[in-house]
């Protein structure tokens, strides 16, 4: 059941109308809150599936929106605002967040009513921010969240006796829980509250707080020690933390490998089956060779990776969750100041794994503009999930499939030492551009309570990133692999021609104009090929080779078939040579147009394309002549 309103909060009349009083308009709410008090979670659970995802009008803030029908058929529009601790801007998601609340950002209607999430756990910072939005003068609802956490503190909260002295309603709820946000649902439906009297202007807002906790919240037991205190003594341990989280990160690629086999192998014989199937119904022709080793070749090729990405997404989802994430930026805080950068620095850059693009938004959190710029130059060299296919294709195909010490799995340990490299390469790159800086910037993070990840928010968030993928192959991967197709079936050769028809192609005409540059590194013109399709996603040269070499070898079976010809007419010196050219290669036109727009300048976009372009070619030089010269 709902809170009760507090004593001498009036209601707004019209229950199925907006603030506007335009019946049967769905009302529109915005949730807010401080980092970490569960707000996501709880939008997630209130939208399910029906949610959107995009940046702000003008801005790259992340703009998460969606719809919800309650109990009694109302309809609502959820905004999910990013985090903030104060109405008082430090950055530019800051901003938007103040703005929205205000009404007063430009192309954003203002909401009907404020939802403001805080964590029962955090009283004492997360009600500064419920006293400042108070002041707006807006209708507002109260979410404490996580009360399940109460009992094993050893707290209690007195709701109605809160919701009295701050004037607003509050309700109860678990975000993490099936079921838990049934007090806001029902909330929903009742009437709009009414804008809350703002707080004398003399008003101590830290005063204010420590008032409401003495009146508000008691302690039902003392002296038993927390399991988080317990946990944090192994975790934000100087030596046993920082072997945790190496342990963990091995443990994550490894799993990328060794869970994700069983469904690539099933995803690949889907594709193959259907490849054959529209085969056998198609005319021989070039409609045929169009649906076959254009589109379902093309994007085959890539969707059977699927299962690795989502692998690297579980991980990095399921310890943000757990609240291990702040903990690991604490631990990595002197490491990361051996480059000139802070802890902050450490969540941009393990968001860029997953993506390049959101990994640098997330540097607007950064208050250090030197800071910022440096992390957003180095976040290209995080091995991001689009670099996996390529990986995953030169590993299987070059690096025995066996193990090593009897636990740990060779291809693995490749894939890990590529991780490192990218990791290690962005830290004496962050140190060279933070050369004769000697300021410092301490590191103030607020750690959350451990918590057990939720199941329906994980199985979310993968079902979010794997539609964001099969999007891409849908759209920008099969239209660039048809392109390719016909670019490596036209012009025919002559009659009496001899040699592979591919060499008489568009394809392959511009593959042997680029081999010069490329001859020197080891690659090959259709190495070169693929590369070009490869600027607008790293993961299209895997599709692109594939149709490069189907046409070439005159096999439809083109996923089946990659691997051994790979294996038997590239040499070792070259697949090393690739997969080290794909740690630095500048090869996403994403991430530089995101850069373009986080700098609002051009001169950084090329900047670091051209850095990024010299460590590739140089590092590439360098493994294909070492590999050859110890291959004898």
């Amino acid at each position: 059941m709902p809170a009760t309103p507090p004593a001498g909060v009036t209601t707004l009349h019209g229950v199925h109308n907006d603030a506007t009083g335009q019946a049967g308009a769905p009302l529109r709410v915005a949730l807010v809150g401080n980092p970490n008090c569960g707000k996501t979670a709880l939008f997630n659970q209130l939208t399910g599936s029906r949610q959107k995802v995009a940046n702000y009008a003008g801005v790259t803030v992340e703009r998460k929106a969606g719809r919800l029908v309650t109990p009694a058929g109302r309809k609502v529009q959820v905004l999910d605002l990013p985090g903030t601790y104060s109405l008082t801007a430090t950055s530019p998601d800051e901003a938007v967040t103040r703005d929205v609340c205000m009404g007063r950002y430009k192309g954003e209607p203002a909401p009907d009513l404020l939802i403001c999430v805080i964590a029962a756990t955090n009283l004492r910072l997360h009600l500064r921010f419920v006293l400042e939005l108070k002041q707006l003068g807006r209708p507002m609802l109260v979410v404490l969240n996580m009360v399940d956490t109460l009992e094993r503190q050893g707290l209690s909260v007195d709701v109605p006796r809160l919701g009295a002295e701050l004037g607003l309603p509050i309700v109860t709820a678990v975000g993490t829980r099936r079921g838990g946000a049934a007090e806001l649902l029902a909330a929903l439906d009742q009437p709009l509250p009414t804008p809350p009297a703002p707080l004398p202007p003399t008003t101590d807002l830290h005063a204010e707080v420590h008032r409401l906790l003495n009146s508000c919240v008691t302690r039902t037991r003392t002296g038993r020690k927390k399991l988080e205190d317990v946990l944090d003594r192994w975790v934000l341990h100087p030596v046993w933390g920082m072997a945790i989280l190496f342990v963990l990160l091995f443990i994550m690629f490894q799993a990328v490998f060794s869970w994700a086999q069983p469904f690539m192998d099933g995803l690949q014989s889907l594709m193959d089956g259907f490849g054959a199937f529209v085969g056998s119904i198609l005319p021989e022709g070039v409609l045929r060779g169009l649906a076959v080793d254009g589109i379902i070749a093309g994007a085959g090729t890539v969707i059977v990776f699927l299962p690795q990405i989502l692998i690297l997404f579980l991980w990095i989802l399921a310890l943000e969750e757990s609240g291990y994430l702040p903990r690991a930026a604490f631990m990595l805080d002197r490491l990361m100041a051996s480059a000139g950068l802070s802890g902050r620095s450490f969540i941009p850059l393990l968001s860029s794994f997953a993506c390049a693009v959101p990994g640098i938004m997330s540097t607007r959190t950064i208050q250090n503009p030197r800071d910022r710029m440096v992390t957003i130059l180095i976040a290209p060299l995080m091995t991001c999930s689009a670099r996996l296919p390529v990986y995953a294709l030169l590993i299987g195909a070059f690096i025995p499939h066996r193990q090593v010490l009897g636990v740990f799995n060779l291809q693995g340990l490749v894939l890990f030492a590529l991780y490192a490299l990218g990791i290690l390469s962005a830290l004496v790159v962050a140190r060279v551009l933070k050369t004769g800086e000697r300021e410092e910037h301490p590191l103030l993070l607020e750690l959350p309570d451990y918590r057990m990840p939720s199941l329906r928010n994980l199985a979310q968030e993968l079902w979010q990133r794997a539609r964001i993928f099969l999007s891409r192959v849908g759209g920008i991967i099969v239209t660039l692999s048809v392109i390719m197709w016909a670019l490596s079936s036209y012009p025919a050769p002559p009659p009496g021609a001899t040699g592979p028809a591919i060499d008489w192609s568009l394809a392959g005409r511009i593959g042997h104009f680029m081999l010069p540059l490329f001859q020197p590194i080891g690659f090959n013109w259709q190495i070169c090929v693929a590369l070009i399709p490869g600027l607008a996603a790293r993961e299209v040269a895997v599709s692109a080779l594939g149709t490069v070499y189907s046409v070439g070898a005159a096999d439809t079976d083109t996923a089946a078939s990659l691997m051994p010809l790979l294996s038997s007419q590239w040499s070792l010196a070259t697949a090393l040579s690739l997969l080290v050219w794909y740690v630095y290669a500048p090869q996403c036109f994403s991430t530089l147009a995101v850069i373009r727009r986080e700098t609002a300048s051009w001169r950084m976009v090329w900047v670091t394309a051209l850095y990024l372009f010299a460590m590739a070619y140089g590092a590439a030089f360098i493994t294909y002549h070492i590999t050859r010269m110890l291959a004898g």
